[in-house]
């Protein structure tokens, strides 16, 4: 089965044209600007498109987190803004805030996604963002492990350190199901059960 390209390749809202390029001569812009038509394209209209899951494993829709089986596929609707995108069961995301820039804010609050379905981990690694003391050692990383059966989250103790390093922080851990957490971490291990 030959799977369609997937959105971010294909235009979905503007029309496209193939351009012949002379390997010669190169891209000949008159002859491409010959019987150019304005096409009128409206972006907020909804498009779809499809997409393949792969078998073995459970998959949740990131937008929706909608539960869908792999093996199959699915018809998607899309916006301009928003492209199919599919978590593999047992995938842990951290999200942080919505920065320019690494230092713009400060990284005290992540939102940790757990998806449940597959035992999972994920390490978060952390340095000082703007130079090279990380290749001397100076980072830190906090594992994260998702136990599927006993639905229990183990967040390790922190390894490693370096200055200006957060000493406490805050984990909210969010379950596909609406299900969340607030998680006061203080650099050792915790367990917390859902």
């Amino acid at each position: 089965m030959q799977l369609p390209p997937p959105p971010v390749v294909q235009a979905q809202y503007t029309p496209e044209k193939i351009v012949k390029v002379n390997t010669e001569t190169g891209w000949n812009k008159e002859e491409s600007n010959k019987n150019q038509q304005k096409v009128a394209v409206d972006f907020t209209a909804a498009k779809s498109r499809k997409v393949y899951l792969p078998a073995g494993t459970l998959w949740y829709d990131f937008w929706t987190n909608e539960k869908v089986n792999g093996g199959q596929e699915i018809t998607r609707k899309t916006t301009i803004d928003m492209i199919p995108l599919y978590v593999k069961a047992g995938a842990i995301l951290p999200v942080g805030p919505k920065v320019q820039f690494a230092t713009e804010k400060k990284w005290d609050n992540l939102e940790i996604k757990v998806y449940p379905g597959k035992n999972g981990s994920f390490i978060l690694y952390e340095d000082e963002f703007d130079n090279y003391n990380y290749e001397k050692g100076a980072y830190t990383e906090i594992e994260f492990l998702w136990n599927d059966a006993s639905k229990k989250i183990t967040i390790s103790s922190r390894k490693g350190e370096y200055n200006g390093m957060l000493s406490i922080r805050k984990f909210t851990i969010v379950l596909p199901s609406g299900i969340e957490k607030e998680i006061i971490y203080k650099g050792t291990k915790i367990e917390e059960k859902f």
